[in-house]
């Protein structure tokens, strides 16, 4: 039989299991050059800049602008700022810079699967 510190040590991992789970996104990733043009957040960004543009409905009307994502592949983590809106992509797809698509994969991959949340 269990004891109620047990029980409750239970609860608590289940808790966090689950909610650590909240808000990752497995979705698909291509890459874009800013080319130094203004994003739809209203500020120019280099090819090079860890960068990223999200799906209108991420996009949230501009509230997620500057916001930091945690961009995962096979292993590798970068951090990227919003900085655009990206019109042509559904909720299951972001467009990253070329910079940051770089520390992921290679280019020639074009499109690589992901996962990725807001960062705290």
């Amino acid at each position: 039989m269990f004891s109620t510190t047990k029980l409750f040590t239970l609860a608590a991992a289940a808790l966090y299991a689950s909610s650590s789970l909240v808000g990752v996104h497995a979705t698909q990733a291509t890459w874009y050059q800013p080319n130094g043009e203004l994003g739809a957040c209203g500020a120019p960004s280099q090819n090079s800049d860890l960068v990223v543009a999200l799906p209108a409905s991420k996009y949230d009307g501009g509230d997620n602008c500057w916001r930091h994502i945690g961009i995962h592949y096979e292993g590798k983590y970068v951090d990227a700022t919003v900085v655009d809106m990206c019109p042509g992509c559904d909720d299951n797809h972001i467009d990253i810079s070329e910079g940051t698509f770089e520390k992921l994969a290679d280019l020639g991959d074009g499109i690589i699967k992901i996962t990725w949340e807001y960062a705290s």
